[in-house]
């Protein structure tokens, strides 16, 4: 008996010092960083001669660099970043020219805990610089744009600190165009972008 007592107290410190260690290997610090391929999926609409012209941008892939930080478990800001994207330029379905874009967005997070995996909702801020504007003689646009930003999107834990991310997001983006100097309507992309991709907690 007392054989059978001393071993179910040995297997009940091995199980409660592996469950310890379980647990510090979970420990997560404030940071995350995510890298994500995102489709850039493009909603345009368009006023004015724009819209007679039948103005629209190209839905195309990307690359994307997330970086989180977490103030609690629940609440952590998102700072959304990739380099200038080239993005092609239509007339109806004719090509006209292209233009650089460069979205970085700022997002603040509540994230669900106490689920297997780790949904998370956003809302936030997005700045768009446009460069590099090849567009027809006397044709141009303005250099950049504000809008808001919406998120929804789930972190699977994979093992150690590493996740598979999926992520949507919706972002109000659009410039005016002027044709010989004059402001002659607007074009607004506004895109939905969808992306998967990996991140790591530390």
């Amino acid at each position: 008996m007392k054989k059978h007592i001393i071993a179910a107290a040995v297997l009940c410190t091995l199980a409660s010092g592996a469950a310890l260690a379980q647990q510090a290997q979970k420990t997560e610090g404030p940071w995350m960083v995510r890298a994500r391929a995102v489709y850039v999926d493009t909603y345009n609409s368009t006023s004015g001669v724009a819209t007679a012209l039948d103005l629209n941008v190209d839905s195309k892939w990307i690359p994307e660099v997330d970086i989180s930080y977490f103030f609690n478990k629940n609440v952590a800001a998102e700072l959304i970043l990739t380099w200038p994207q080239k993005m092609t330029v239509n007339a109806g379905n004719t090509s006209i020219g292209s233009i650089k874009v460069l979205p970085p967005t700022l997002l603040l997070q509540y994230h669900f805990d106490g689920l297997p995996v780790k949904p998370y909702v956003g809302a936030g801020i997005n700045y768009t610089n446009f460069s590099g504007v090849s567009l027809p003689a006397g044709v141009t646009i303005n250099n950049s744009s504000w809008g808001g930003a919406l998120q929804a999107g789930v972190d699977i834990p994979l093992k150690d600190n590493m996740y598979l991310n999926l992520d949507l997001k919706k972002v109000w983006m659009g410039t005016d165009v002027y044709v010989g100097g004059v402001n002659s309507g607007s074009l607004n992309v506004n895109p939905l972008l969808l992306g998967v991709g990996l991140g790591w907690r530390f």
